[in-house]
């Protein structure tokens, strides 16, 4: 039997679902003419001012919590506290998405060519008149705009640690902070800006808002490593086992992929039970159109309508990468549980702990109905075990025959299954 999902003007021909209309809306954001300009650069003054003026409260937090300290702690600090910002950027990045506020605000870097919401309130409000469950109201210009004006404070604190950490070489050639990664980062800032920008004006085109996640992620494993404690020696661990860090990184980026395409294809309850899938262990899939990369929300390339079987495809893909990530930091940790090193005896710990999130959080996305702090809650623990992953790779170093670690050894333990974003 088959029903026909009403997909935010569209209509998806799917096998009949559970709480088929409230998925539909999910399912593929309503199409809409954008009479701005796309780039509109007359409040971009008023926005570097506003990040600017953002960033000088924590700077100035820190500068004066340890204005007695020494030059390299401060830093260090600062580094810490970007960490933590970035940390809670992406998390609100993912608000914006799991909210379909992305185009709250439908020109950029402003709002209808204004610096906030205030001055752009008749348009919202035209645009909110015309479509009242569109993509354009006042709660989602603001939350649009909240968005990019916390991305800005974090790009002046990131250009300010970059002409300090340059600042502080040329006076002391073996300063803590390193202007290389503090440049990187610089770097990445700009990108990731530019990939917001895309967002928005390709109207929320699903590999730039799934490059735009994963941006988010590398942003997190350079500011990890610019925040390590460098007066803290490297802990000597098998090769085998620094290797299996390194492919679980790699896993970690993959499955978040996979996941940041679920999400951006609002392909979440595509499959609502768990562990089978639409009643079955293998659902009718289309995976050629569900993995086509470029194409439009909600289109084929050819401008067709996705069909169902594409986003049941699109979330079982992820499913099944789950089974594996699952498992595979389930086994990491058991090795580093293993160690005599109360450090990496920790990181095991915590990656444990990660996993059984995980898990709980991708079941609550399935069986409660994809409910939006289940969602947020998934986000942010892949995030999480990026970062545990990357700063277990900074405190260690590879070593033939050491002693701090055993040996990694694959196939040694097993975990139980994980569930999908």
């Amino acid at each position: 039997m088959h029903g026909a999902l009403r997909a935010g003007g569209f209509f998806v021909h799917a096998p009949s679902v559970p709480d088929s209309p409230a998925v539909a809306e999910r399912l593929v954001l309503r199409r809409m003419q954008v009479s701005p300009s796309l780039y509109d650069l007359t409040p971009a003054a008023q926005l570097m001012l506003v990040g600017a003026v953002v960033a000088l409260l924590p700077l100035a937090w820190i500068l004066v919590r340890h204005r007695g300290g020494a030059g390299g702690e401060r830093w260090q600090m600062l580094a810490r506290l970007l960490l933590f910002l970035t940390f809670d950027l992406v998390l609100f990045g993912a608000f914006t998405r799991l909210t379909d506020s992305g185009l709250g605000c439908p020109d950029w870097p402003g709002c209808y060519g204004n610096a906030s919401p205030l001055g752009a309130r008749h348009e919202i409000l035209a645009a909110e008149t015309a479509m009242p469950s569109g993509p354009v109201t006042h709660g989602k210009a603001w939350i649009e705009m909240i968005h990019r004006y916390a991305a800005t404070s974090i790009g002046a604190l990131i250009t300010f640690m970059m002409i300090a950490a340059w600042w502080q070489r040329r006076r002391d050639p073996h300063s803590a902070l390193s202007p290389a990664w503090a440049s990187a980062v610089f770097v990445w800032v700009c990108v990731q800006g530019a990939f917001g920008a895309l967002t928005v004006t390709l109207k929320l085109y699903p590999a730039i808002v799934t490059l735009h996640l994963l941006g988010g992620y590398l942003g997190l494993v350079l500011i990890t490593v610019l925040a390590r404690d460098r007066r803290q020696p490297a802990i000597a661990v098998s090769t085998g086992l620094r290797s299996a860090a390194w492919a679980m990184l790699a896993l970690l980026f993959l499955q978040s992929a996979l996941g940041g395409w679920v999400s951006t294809n609002y392909a979440v309850l595509a499959c609502s039970e768990f562990p089978r899938c639409q009643g079955s262990w293998w659902p009718p899939m289309d995976f050629r159109h569900g993995f086509t990369v470029l194409r439009d929300l909600g289109a084929t390339a050819a401008g067709d309508l996705l069909p169902f079987a594409a986003l049941t495809a699109i979330h079982y893909v992820h499913r099944l990468g789950a089974y594996l990530v699952l498992a595979c930091m389930l086994v990491l940790a058991w090795a580093l549980r293993r160690s005599d090193e109360p450090t990496l005896r920790g990181y095991g710990l915590a990656l444990a702990a990660l996993a059984a999130w995980q898990l709980a959080s991708g079941l609550s996305n399935v069986v409660l109905g994809w409910p939006i702090l289940a969602a947020l809650s998934h986000t942010g623990g892949a995030g999480a075990a990026i970062v545990c992953v990357t700063a277990l790779l900074t405190r260690t170093r590879g070593e033939r025959g050491a002693g701090a670690s055993v040996a990694f050894r694959p196939g040694a333990a097993a975990g139980p299954a994980a569930a999908p974003r």
